[in-house]
């Protein structure tokens, strides 16, 4: 028996895929090396599988989330709009390890203006290397729990040599939006711990994924509002000392009732770590993921019926797995901000039922015609509320 190896991107890359920082890399406070070389030293190996097993599972995964995609089409009425994006399936170290190249490619601005500030000292030269093992031990945690991810921003060279456009071109917003990522030992263990068939549990994940992917792709103007947003939350970050200490402080806070496990109404440590200016922001970040996570929530049940004969059975287990978890695994998911991505799912998918249930996919699919008809986080907890302004009706609803 042999631990699930799962097939790399589709393309063969070379191993050291390092995106341009705006400054060197030994001047940026995060190692990135390194949190690459902690993750893989502390990632669990996945379920163990033979070798046949193994393959099976990776061939699965890509003729199912192929499937996935016409299914989602066809529910959703989003059509691609740009490039083909490239599905991999992975395993728990190759996630980690593109996680932290769009970690490193999307934060670049906001760790140049920390490296300006920070002079250049051996206590600098320590603390990256903290940071880098942090952010490895972080990674390595969520590698093990993560099915699938749709990767929004990752430098071209994370894409492959067969791209497609060339990458040349992609200046001009030719070239893909983003990888769909599935990791297949996450996935075997899943389905096993659950006891659910397995081809309807990887078909389920991949419809999840897949609709992120037809987001992306369908939808223009998403990934550069998205990034417009996250900026905006950079450039409301206050580099002043006394500030980060006060920061810093809250956090530990965080960290406190996180350990006395005092509800999901707690703030995180992310939370925590925000200045008001960043709130605002953060707001609508957070209305957004709720938008995103609650659509992929609610059209994988809703093709499901038709695709996915043990659904019903598949929901009802998977959605007991998410609120348990051990007294360390609800600390550890409250320290990252977890919990948070649960709630989306949750009071998201609540505001796409509502709506679809009133106005059609295609009446909820207005939502996708500009930022300016993006739900707030009132509208979501208020669906009418909602269609009253972008559709002209209030219907008499409840979420």
């Amino acid at each position: 028996m042999v631990p699930v190896v799962d097939a790399q991107p589709q393309d063969s890359e070379p191993e050291d895929k390092r995106p341009d920082d705006g400054q060197h890399a030994d001047q940026q406070p995060v190692d990135w090396d390194l949190a690459v070389a902690t993750a893989r030293k502390l990632v669990r190996p996945g379920p163990q599988l033979t070798r046949a097993e193994a393959d099976e599972v990776v061939s699965s995964l890509r003729r199912l989330a192929v499937d996935a995609e016409r299914h989602v089409e066809d529910y959703t009425h989003l059509r691609p709009a740009a490039a083909v994006t490239p599905i991999a399936v992975v395993d728990r170290p190759e996630w980690a390890r593109s996680n932290v190249a769009g970690l490193r490619m999307i934060t670049t601005p906001l760790l140049d203006r920390l490296a300006d500030n920070a002079k250049g000292s051996l206590s600098t030269a320590v603390g990256r290397r903290v940071t880098g093992v942090q952010l490895g031990s972080a990674l390595a945690y969520l590698a093990g729990k993560v099915l699938g991810q749709y990767e929004v921003f990752l430098p071209p060279e994370e894409y492959g040599p067969t791209a497609t456009p060339a990458r040349s071109d992609w200046a001009d917003g030719a070239g893909p939006v983003g990888r769909l990522s599935l990791v297949a030992p996450n996935i075997a263990h899943a389905e096993r711990q659950l006891g659910v068939v397995p081809r309807d549990f990887r078909l389920w994940v991949c419809l999840h994924e897949q609709t992120h992917r037809s987001q992306f792709t369908a939808v223009p103007w998403l990934r550069a509002h998205l990034e417009s947003e996250i900026g905006a939350f950079i450039e409301a970050t206050d580099l002043d000392p006394d500030v980060l200490a006060d920061r810093l402080r809250s956090a530990v806070g965080a960290l406190r009732g996180a350990v006395r496990d005092r509800g999901p109404d707690a703030p995180s440590v992310v939370e925590a770590l925000q200045t008001p200016a960043q709130r605002s922001v953060l707001d609508r970040l957070q209305a957004l993921m709720t938008l995103l996570e609650g659509h992929a929530d609610q059209v994988m049940d809703a093709v499901g019926p038709q695709v996915v004969p043990t659904v019903a059975d598949i929901r009802a287990r998977f959605d007991t797995r998410r609120s348990g978890g051990s007294p360390l695994d609800r600390f550890v998911r409250r320290l990252l901000g977890l919990d948070m991505k649960l709630r989306q799912y949750r009071q998201g998918g609540a505001f796409v039922r509502a709506v679809v249930a009133e106005a059609g996919v295609d009446g909820f699919n207005l939502v996708w015609q500009s930022p300016a008809t993006l739900p707030s986080q009132a509208e979501i907890a208020d669906p009418g509320a909602w269609m009253a302004r972008v559709l002209g009706s209030r219907p008499s609803i409840s979420a």
